[in-house]
């Protein structure tokens, strides 16, 4: 992720903080930590809260199960090798235009 889109991440996370959490690291974690958080202009806490986020939603999506059956799965198949139809096309261009989420939209 680059500097500015990191820098919105954090900015959108500065809301009030509900809770806190802590952990325990060494000191050569820690300042390492600090380090990477000060080249993208966040805190410890900012910066470990945005990693931890996004590696959980990644740990999430990773373990995502889709089951379908054989007729439906061969009906997907035949219909990603399909041309797309005229608002599928739109509907694609639309989506390339939007910024990410995360990306301080």
């Amino acid at each position: 992720m680059n500097t500015s889109k990191h820098n919105a991440v954090m900015s959108a996370q500065s809301a009030t903080s509900e809770i806190n959490i802590h952990l325990r690291a060494r000191a050569d974690d820690r300042d390492l930590i600090d380090q990477a958080a000060a080249l993208v202009g966040a805190n410890r806490s900012q910066f470990m809260l945005a990693s931890a986020l996004r590696e959980a939603r990644s740990v999430l999506l990773d373990q995502t199960n889709i089951t379908i059956d054989a007729v439906n799965f061969q009906k997907v198949l035949a219909w990603l090798d399909s041309q797309p139809t005229p608002d599928e096309s739109d509907g694609m261009k639309r989506l390339l235009a939007r910024k990410a989420p995360w990306a301080g939209e």
